[in-house]
């Protein structure tokens, strides 16, 4: 499964946003910059498998929100470094980002906002052509309407998604099809 990685920093140090699969090519985009910490969007595996590399590699901390520990404890007998909440800010590279707790497509999905920027990443909860799947053990697609909803379809339009696969898109050609969304539940 291809997965997107998102690296956000400046020439010193940098944030990675979700860390699947190998940790060669993350720690390839990072080069010689500091790892400030490695933020997960949510934690199943096809987005949470190089973080062990990445922590022995860099020692930077990672951050989970507590309701998805339950998935990262399929992967690793350790438990991430720090607890992501909402309305939590972490400052990388004088760059603000803003934690946005979206429970849906699991209890702990979480966005990372970035107002200076215009952009948010929004791991598996929303996507190009609507909210993310479902059917997965501990998601809900009513909780995941809500979340979108009150989190994501209320920023400004030209608000840049990037998703944890696939294309970025915009709130803008987004927000219009919501009842579209409900209406074909998902």
């Amino acid at each position: 499964m291809d997965n997107n990685v998102w690296v956000l920093g400046d020439d010193a140090e940098c944030v990675v946003i979700d860390a699947p699969h190998e940790a060669g090519p993350i720690l390839e985009l990072i080069g010689s910059r500091r790892l400030v910490a490695v933020r997960c969007t949510h934690a199943h595996d096809d987005h949470i498998t190089a973080v062990g590399a990445l922590h022995d590699a860099t020692g930077a901390p990672t951050y989970l929100h507590p309701r998805d520990r339950m998935l990262w404890d399929r992967v690793y007998e350790v438990g991430p470094d720090l607890e992501l909440a909402d309305g939590q800010l972490i400052t990388v590279a004088g760059v603000d980002i803003h934690v946005l707790h979206t429970p849906g497509h699991s209890p702990g999905a979480c966005c990372f906002l970035v107002h200076e920027l215009d952009v948010v990443f929004t791991g598996d909860t929303m996507f190009a052509g609507g909210p993310g799947a479902t059917g997965h053990s501990f998601s809900s697609f009513d909780t995941i309407i809500d979340s979108v909803t009150e989190k994501l379809l209320t920023l400004p339009w030209q608000t840049t998604v990037h998703t944890g696969h696939g294309p970025s898109t915009t709130i803008a050609p987004e927000a219009p099809h919501r009842q579209e969304w409900i209406d074909r539940g998902h």
